[in-house]
């Protein structure tokens, strides 16, 4: 009789153990880091090439009258928000977002309010990831393709964020 229930209770370890282990995320770790908390902003540079030389960089943030705090945020639905882009307060921009398939690239069609003529654009639909981890996520976007004339002059805009604690008070 002791014999038989310690059998059975091995036999149920065993079956749950199997069972907890086929268990799939349907994320991949670099969507979890994505989709782990709210981004604050940071910094923002501009980095100005000639070619393949850099000739200039640009501090783009440092506006000290600006109090409207910038937020990305991404959830586990594929979409995201953009808050207060470019230091202008507005409501949330939410749009759907993606990686590449080598998950080196981040594409999020989110439409902000800027300051440029058009009055809008698209900052993060062809964004290369330079630093992904816990607490901060670097972006590159702008003239990031590989390939490009030796004479024309291109300009790389990098975002640098911090991840924010959320109101319960984790990560």
């Amino acid at each position: 009789m002791k014999n038989k229930r310690l059998f059975l209770l091995l036999t149920v370890l065993i079956i749950a153990i199997v069972v907890n282990s086929c268990k799939k995320n349907s994320q991949s770790p670099i969507q979890q880091l994505f989709t782990g908390g709210t981004w604050q902003l940071a910094s923002v540079l501009a980095f100005n090439y000639t070619g393949n030389t850099q000739t200039s960089t640009d501090t783009l943030n440092t506006d000290t009258a600006c109090h409207a705090t910038q937020f990305f945020t991404f959830y586990t639905n594929n979409t995201c928000t953009y808050t207060n882009f470019d230091c202008i307060t507005q409501t949330p921009a939410s749009a759907a977002w993606s990686l590449s398939a080598n998950q080196l690239v981040l594409s999020a069609n989110v439409v902000c309010k800027d300051t440029t003529a058009a009055g809008k654009s698209m900052p993060f639909s062809n964004a290369a990831i330079l630093n992904l981890g816990q607490f901060s996520m670097i972006l590159q976007t702008g003239d990031i393709q590989p390939n490009y004339s030796l004479t024309k002059k291109r300009r790389i805009v990098q975002y640098g964020f911090i991840r924010q604690k959320l109101a319960n008070g984790t990560d």
